[in-house]
């Protein structure tokens, strides 16, 4: 005979629900929500089985990037120090063919064209923006937003009250069951 953790399983995935929830609201308010892939991946799995609970985060791997920051290879934006995460700095041009065709689909996502001498926009010319965008963010890096850290840290505070509360129930309902 095993404990049912019907409680805590509720705990856990209201608190998964509540991060996966609040971090898509800062992908939308901070404007990182071009193409809605990143936004569309957040999701949450929670696993509770006999001897222990596991609840895993789901998102696209670039979200880590958006979340944490990255260092550039020249200057680095306010906030990227702690990041794990850095450009390297090498004469290659940063397997720039996968970068450029990101940025440039980013590009025309967001309707970003150049204009010629004459301040008329030039058509077509997607890719050498990605070129332009990909070498800038690998220079300077990507500043973090924190999109999922801070609803993750925020709903953590909740979290274990929650869940001691939750895992007593689901004891007490255990022994209740046991002893009649």
């Amino acid at each position: 005979m095993s404990v049912n953790f019907k409680h805590t399983d509720e705990a856990l995935r209201k608190f998964a629900k509540a991060v996966v929830k609040q971090a898509k609201t800062r992908l939308t308010k901070e404007g990182h929500k071009v193409t809605s892939k990143l936004y569309n991946s957040l999701d949450y799995d929670v696993k509770v089985l006999p001897n222990s609970f596991q609840l895993l985060f789901e998102m696209m791997p670039y979200g880590e990037f958006i979340d944490k920051g990255v260092r550039g290879t020249k200057s680095s934006p306010i906030g990227t120090a702690k990041s794990p995460f850095k450009y390297k700095d090498s004469s290659k041009v940063m397997g720039m063919e996968y970068h450029t065709g990101t940025f440039a689909a980013w590009a025309k996502a967001k309707r970003i064209r150049l204009r010629d001498e004459k301040g008329k926009f030039k058509k077509g010319n997607y890719r050498s923006i990605g070129f332009v965008l990909a070498r800038s963010v690998k220079e300077k890096g990507i500043k973090p937003t924190f999109f999922f850290t801070k609803p993750f840290e925020q709903q953590f505070k909740n979290l274990p009250p929650q869940l001691i509360e939750s895992f007593g129930l689901d004891v007490e309902d255990f022994l209740q069951f046991t002893t009649k």
